[in-house]
């Protein structure tokens, strides 16, 4: 294949440059502001023309601010259930509130259901896939991949076969963001951040959510999936030296080890998952007496948390 036949790359230093001098943002700045990734918003420019950006002479994606505004407001639409494909006439229509539109998230919660319910891990796996594909991470995991983890929970309650599936789309769902992650801890560098599973459970799904949903924002992400004593946790941080350490934990914690697990980590400490509920009053209280102690019991709450602490 010649270069002209290719897709010239999105990241040349020079058009960069010369983007930021004429105000116009390249689209991994665009991607940084607006928490949409570069696949994402070329898949909304070439299948429904959501986003139209300005090209260079060599072909390069150049965005403004009005584009930035169109972009949050897509995002608005697609988290009050409407279907990307819709979004566009709803926005240039200037609609005040979706006609009736049907909403995409249910269709897409059962599609991925009924393929856990037959084992089907290539339906599965292509249906998620596209939904990667059309929606960027923090939507999808509000609005599709939490409720789903919620209501197979409720599902599986008193079922014959539940473990079965349980057991299929645990693995499935570690390998898939097990491998996403892989590949993302390639294309960043810097400081990880540290992500142990503190309870003995295996395959807790959102872990790897959670694993996920902070590597989609540019950030190399470390998953120890078992719980590490109080001194080889603060001999993994020597080595690795994170930008935090987060302990994830769906059970109840022994809160009164926590300051002895937690000593001599010197960055910042987020403790996520059900054990904030469970232990709301004690780890509300070891937030003031361990230093640099956060709280967040979700995967959407932990990397809000990041953020405020600029580590994402």
């Amino acid at each position: 294949m010649t270069t002209t036949e290719q897709e010239p790359p999105e990241g040349d230093p020079q058009d960069a440059a010369n983007a930021f001098e004429n105000g116009w943002l390249p689209i991994r700045e665009i991607a940084r502001l607006t928490g949409v990734n570069a696949v994402t918003l070329r898949a909304w420019e070439r299948r429904y023309g959501l986003i139209v950006p300005h090209r260079t002479p060599k072909g390069h994606r150049l965005y403004s601010n009005e584009h930035v505004d169109r972009v949050l407001t897509i995002l608005t639409w697609l988290n009050r259930g409407v279907s990307v494909s819709q979004v566009k006439q709803l926005i240039d229509d200037q609609q005040a509130a979706p006609p009736n539109v049907e909403n995409d998230w249910d269709i897409l919660r059962q599609t991925l259901q009924e393929a856990i319910g037959a084992l089907a891990e290539r339906r599965l796996d292509d249906s998620l896939n596209r939904a990667m594909s059309l929606y960027p991470p923090r939507t999808l995991c509000e609005q599709l991949l939490l409720p789903l983890l919620a209501s197979l929970e409720q599902r599986w309650q008193g079922q014959f076969g539940a473990q079965l599936e349980r057991v299929f789309f645990y693995s499935w769902l570690r390998s898939k963001f097990g491998a996403r992650l892989y590949h993302n801890n390639r294309q960043v560098s810097g400081a990880p951040l540290l992500l142990v599973n503190q309870s003995d459970l295996p395959l807790e799904p959102h872990l790897w959510l959670t694993a996920w949903l902070l590597s989609s924002a540019d950030c190399p992400v470390e998953v120890f999936d078992w719980p590490l004593p109080a001194g080889e946790l603060a001999l993994a941080c020597e080595y690795l030296k994170p930008r935090a350490v987060l302990l994830y934990s769906s059970k109840s914690l022994n809160v009164g080890q926590l300051p002895r697990l937690l000593h001599n980590i010197e960055c910042p400490k987020l403790i996520v998952g059900p054990a904030v509920r469970i232990h709301s009053t004690e780890l509300s209280a070891a937030e003031g007496e361990v230093s640099g102690l956060s709280l967040a019991e979700d995967p959407l709450t932990a990397q809000a948390a990041l953020q405020r602490l600029g580590l994402i």
